[in-house]
């Protein structure tokens, strides 16, 4: 495994990190608002389905007893 000297691995990341193609503000704030959207609504569904379950349960559980 070959070695690079400090000043070598420093001007690497220097030019890596250049070629980084950086978000614009607006592009993070839509999809900050996205993933918000998107959290709420998986959070709708999954307590739609609870309910729905737990309906289900006690409506059978309810027969036997």
């Amino acid at each position: 495994m070959a070695t690079t000297n400090p000043l070598q691995f420093i001007q690497q990341v220097r030019a890596e990190v250049a070629k980084v193609v950086w978000p614009t503000r607006r592009e993070v704030m839509l999809t900050t608002v996205m993933v918000f959207i998107l959290a709420a609504l998986t959070a709708v569904f999954f307590a739609a389905v609870d309910i729905i379950i737990r309906g289900g349960l006690q409506s059978v559980l309810n027969m036997f007893v």
